[in-house]
């Protein structure tokens, strides 16, 4: 039963939308059928919430993926994007006021 809940692990996200009270519930269910026993049923607990957290972490990381893949897609500007043009903006203004100040009439 054990290698059965470590397989569902890699098949997929079933542990990584599970909080740990559902996980050690889960596991509390195996100690009661004698599946599991007490001490293997702490490590079989940190175990599945160690994978279920890097499972989430995998899946936030792939959805940055695609989110930013679609993002370049639809050619939408990023906020370092913004950043970078306000920049320039001020840049060429402040360009523009030192060109005004020297061009002669403006004293």
């Amino acid at each position: 039963m054990i290698d059965l809940l470590k397989k569902g692990l890699a098949l997929g996200l079933g542990f990584a939308i599970m909080s740990k009270e559902q996980i050690e519930k889960a596991v509390d269910e195996l100690v009661k059928k004698g599946e599991v026993s007490v001490t293997e049923s702490k490590e079989l607990v940190n175990e599945l919430v160690q994978k279920g957290e890097e499972q989430q972490q995998e899946v936030n990381t792939k959805i940055q993926e695609q989110f930013q893949k679609l993002l370049g897609e639809l050619k939408i500007p990023t906020h370092a994007d913004i950043e970078r043009l306000e920049k320039r903006i001020a840049n060429l203004e402040n360009q523009l006021g030192n060109v005004q100040e020297h061009t002669p009439g403006n004293d």
